[in-house]
């Protein structure tokens, strides 16, 4: 009995044991669960700040690269729209003021005057120029004045007045014997809005002036090709992005002639086209009734002179030194008949016979050797037949080489050779005599300048120099009023000492 109610009250209490550890352990789970579920929804709302944070940011972000945009494009639009003024400013600039000069003096081993100048040799006459370093006594002054503008219609318009004046006097006071000229009065109108197809961005032009595409071999003071006068023309007609042509008028008169009712106007029309860096040039000419030209006396001036002539240039203009190095040329063949047989100053010879014929050739180039030493080589050569009388002939040829050595940035040693052979044979024309032979020349003169010394073309320049050269013998009978052969100048070697500026700007 007392085993049945104890084993009851033993089960009793077992089950309420389990009955109340089961109930405390749904109660810790499900208190677990509530917990969980409270760190899940946390947990969910954490994630939703951060993805609305993220998404804040991104829209920051944005706005701040569009508001970064806007500035780069508006910063952009200010440079642009300022290079634009400044460019506006600059074509609006008004008046220019450009010039080139040279003055210097010259004297011999003895303290006298002595013969000097680039044409000085017989073959100088029809144009056989040498070296110059050293060789110049004269006051020469180019001033030009420039009025630019540019309209709201973006053409533009362009006024040049040059004057020129050359001296052999080292006087002070020289207006006795001044030859102040008026050598340049033109006005371009240029990029005019109405003109379209090859014509846009073209130039006209009229008045007197040089052609803008003369070019020169400077070191031997030669222009390969030069034309002048007063006439007019247009600039840059591009028939595409490579080839373009200026085409010409030019009227110049013969002689010095006092009596102007008996002047000859020569009338050149020229056509100028540029090909790439090839350069083809074709000229005509006619100035009627030149060979019944008379001077102021009545008498003919030469009945023989040609009326009509024609003139060519095949020209190469290279932005390296003959394409193997870098540096510059410039290389031309020429040829010229009746009119045109004097090639270098088209149209300028009123004596050329119709049948003459002349050819020329020219080439130089500018070139650095090494970082203190620089070379510029020049030929210049020329063949004329039947010029001025039947049967002449003139053949001459010129080498020119001058180097640079640079000491410092303001002063460098120059050093220039010249060669030039002749034969010459006038036939008796203005009492001139054959002759052949050669001319020497060399010279060394210490240059000052403000910087680029290695720069053939920058100025200005003041030099110091001596100079000798020497001739053949032969070439001294060459004309009583020639340089050569003159009363204390004559075959056996000269020095000459001085000093001159240069400057162009």
């Amino acid at each position: 009995m007392f085993r049945k109610s104890t084993l009851a009250v033993l089960i009793a209490l077992l089950t309420g044991a389990a009955s109340a550890h089961a109930q405390t352990d749904l109660s810790s789970i499900e208190a677990r669960l509530i917990a969980l579920e409270k760190r899940l929804q946390d947990a969910e709302n954490r994630a939703q700040t951060a993805e609305t944070r993220a998404e804040s940011a991104e829209r920051k972000v944005q706005l701040l690269t569009t508001q970064q945009q806007k500035t780069q494009d508006s910063t952009q639009e200010v440079a642009q729209r300022t290079a634009r003024l400044e460019k506006k400013a600059d074509e609006k600039s008004g008046f220019e003021f450009h010039g080139y000069a040279r003055s210097g003096v010259i004297m011999n081993d003895s303290g006298a005057s002595t013969k000097s100048g680039a044409y000085m040799t017989p073959a100088g006459e029809t144009g056989g120029a040498i070296g110059r370093l050293g060789n110049q006594a004269d006051t020469y002054v180019e001033m030009n004045l420039e009025h630019k503008q540019t309209l709201d219609n973006g053409a533009t318009t362009r006024f040049k007045v040059m004057v020129a004046d050359g001296q052999t006097t080292y006087n002070d006071w020289t207006a006795s014997t001044s030859d102040l000229n008026v050598r340049q009065a033109f006005v371009e109108l240029g990029n005019l809005p109405t003109f379209d197809g090859p014509f846009k961005g073209s130039t006209l032009w009229a008045g007197k002036r040089f052609d803008r595409d003369n070019f020169d071999i400077h070191w031997i003071d030669s222009d390969v090709v030069f034309l002048a006068g007063t006439g007019g023309g247009i600039y840059d007609v591009r028939w595409n992005d490579s080839v373009r042509s200026n085409f010409s008028l030019y009227g110049r008169n013969f002689g010095d002639i006092a009596d102007t009712s008996n002047s000859v106007q020569n009338y050149i029309v020229s056509m100028n086209n540029f090909i790439g860096p090839v350069q083809v040039m074709v000229s005509g000419m006619r100035a009627k009734d030149n060979d019944e030209r008379q001077d102021t006396n009545g008498n003919p001036v030469k009945g023989d002179a040609a009326n009509t002539g024609v003139h060519t240039l095949l020209g190469l203009h290279n932005d390296s030194f003959y394409g193997l190095r870098e540096g510059a040329s410039k290389t031309a063949l020429l040829y010229g008949h009746g009119l045109g047989a004097e090639v270098k100053g088209v149209g300028s010879d009123g004596a050329l016979r119709s049948g003459a014929n002349t050819w020329r050739f020219a080439s130089y180039g500018t070139t650095p050797l090494s970082k203190n030493w620089f070379i510029a080589p020049a030929i210049l050569a020329q063949t004329s037949k039947d010029r001025y009388v039947d049967g002449d002939s003139y053949q001459w040829a010129t080498l020119n080489m001058r180097l640079i050595q640079e000491i410092n940035q303001n002063f460098a040693l120059a050093y220039e050779g010249s060669y030039q052979y002749m034969d010459l044979k006038p036939e008796g024309y203005n009492d001139r005599h054959a002759v052949n032979g050669s001319f020497y020349k060399l010279t060394f003169a210490p240059t000052f300048k403000v910087g680029d010394i290695g720069d053939f073309f920058s100025r200005p320049e003041i030099r110091l120099y001596t100079s000798w050269m020497d001739w053949s013998k032969k070439l001294n009978n060459y004309a009583s009023d020639d340089a050569l052969g003159s009363s204390g100048f004559k075959s056996g070697g000269e020095w000459s000492f001085g000093m001159q500026m240069e400057t162009w700007f």
